[in-house]
């Protein structure tokens, strides 16, 4: 089968071997509670509930009415216990709501009516994938209702699964594809009757394996009336699972700087988020539990997990994640490429977790940062192709002006640049700097806008 890649991008070690066909098990934290982040994806959420409430599995427990956002739902039937900050990806505190899980902690669900999204209207389809609280969860956590729901001057002639996982260390995708075929499919074909277009499996060539089954769950799709899905080989090289670069990849189209896929007639969807779907319209279900895999030598055994999403990962240690503490230096939320280097185990699984690595000194770079020598290994590594080295150059002088000028907010921050730097710069943290320092001048200008025109009534 032929191949299919982009420009730039690199070769690090896989290390999948370690959790590699793991089946997916479910795991509940020790402790009995979850501590729920309040957001998770899109516009800021409230609280719908209080200290003391009791409530149903599947209830609503913080939604939000703008457009741009997901409500969050109980995991288990419980009561409220507080509603406190708590250390979340990022390093960052966010308001969470804490539930203690009853003796039976699915004793009364109310889930949502199945509905059928083969009959039902795109408006109704919308809904129900909002309801469900459904967001990217390739990380993104962005809301998948308004993916879902491209503007109307763009056609969506593509509707791909980023089945890549392209991430080291990474195999829940894997693994989902492997045990779930038919439900990847049943979800992805949803996804291609709301917004149109032909459908398309995009796997990396490392997972080749897995197409005799996909071809055998679309089959019985194809069977039952639905539309053909066309399964592609990427080559397997990160970020191949980057949504432009997939894009690319699977279609030969670009997306412009500033751009969104849609605009280049395409949406795509992680493998999680399907399933995610699919659940919403087959059993009501909303988006209120995480596979993700627990991997790197810092553990004694490498695992795919399934848990209820405010799982804090300390309360998995050690009856389900066995550590060595003693070896373990690092811990990421995410993967060894965009993941984020945690202070402690003390975070919640999230919507958009798609691992938690435990790495020794041995899995990570130590060395100290020497002066940039110009070399632009970074240019020819960057996917989106961008000069990281100029960037950087233009945040450190305060130049925000020339550092959007060579990429600054079209950065996807894979770290494809950092990694094959000689003097081991701290190039995308520099570049996270700069768009943050950007993001606080626009917004400190519509603040003073709004001030002034305020000012004039």
């Amino acid at each position: 089968m032929k191949t299919f890649t982009f420009k730039g991008g690199i070769y690090p070690p896989e290390r999948k071997e370690l959790a590699e066909g793991k089946k997916i098990t479910s795991a509940f934290p020790a402790s009995k509670t979850l501590t729920i982040p309040i957001t998770m994806g899109g516009a800021p959420n409230q609280p719908v509930v209080a200290v003391g409430d009791k409530v149903a599995r599947g209830q609503v427990i913080a939604k939000s009415d703008a457009f741009v956002s997901a409500p969050v739902h109980s995991p288990v039937s419980g009561t409220v216990k507080k509603i406190v900050s708590n250390l979340s990806t990022a390093n960052s505190e966010v308001p969470c709501i804490v539930i203690a899980a009853d003796e039976d902690p699915n004793a009364g669900e109310t889930f949502m009516p199945p509905l059928d999204p083969f009959s039902c209207s795109k408006e109704e389809a919308l809904a129900r994938v909002r309801d469900a609280g459904v967001c990217g969860m390739g990380g993104a956590s962005f809301p998948t209702h308004v993916k879902l729901n491209p503007p109307k001057d763009c056609k969506i002639d593509y509707v791909l699964l980023n089945a890549a996982e392209c991430e080291p260390y990474l195999t829940v995708d894997e693994q989902t594809l492997d045990e779930s075929a038919d439900k990847v499919c049943d979800g992805l074909l949803i996804v291609q009757k709301i917004v149109g277009g032909k459908a398309k499996i995009v796997l990396e060539s490392n997972k080749v394996h897995l197409i005799p089954k996909l071809e055998e769950a679309a089959k019985k799709a194809a069977a039952k009336g639905m539309e053909k899905i066309e399964i592609l080989t990427a080559k397997t090289k990160y970020p191949q699972g980057a949504e432009k670069d997939i894009i690319t990849a699977a279609t030969g189209r670009e997306v412009k700087a500033g751009g969104l896929p849609a605009s280049a007639g395409c949406v795509v969807c992680n493998v999680g988020t399907v399933c995610a779907i699919s659940d919403a319209f087959r059993l009501g279900k909303p988006l209120i539990e995480r596979a993700f895999t627990v991997s790197g030598l810092g553990v004694k055994e490498a695992k795919n997990l399934l848990v209820p999403i405010g799982t804090l990962v300390s309360d998995l240690i050690p009856s389900v994640i066995d550590v060595d503490q003693e070896k373990t230096v690092k811990i990421l939320s995410g993967g060894p490429m965009m993941g984020f280097s945690m202070q402690s185990a003390a975070f919640p699984v999230q919507k958009g977790t798609s691992g938690v690595l435990f790495l020794t000194a041995d899995e990570i770079d130590t060395a100290e940062t020497s002066p940039c020598i110009g070399c632009a290994r970074c240019v020819g590594a960057c996917p989106m192709r961008l000069t990281p080295v100029l960037i950087v150059r233009s945040v450190n002088a305060d130049d925000l002006a020339a550092a959007k000028k060579y990429g600054l907010m079209d950065c996807v921050e894979c770290g494809s640049c950092a990694y094959v730097c000689p003097a081991t710069v701290r190039l995308v943290q520099t570049i996270r700097i700069g768009k943050n320092m950007e993001r606080a001048k626009i917004a400190a200008e519509k603040a003073a806008a709004q001030a002034n025109n305020g000012g004039a009534k």
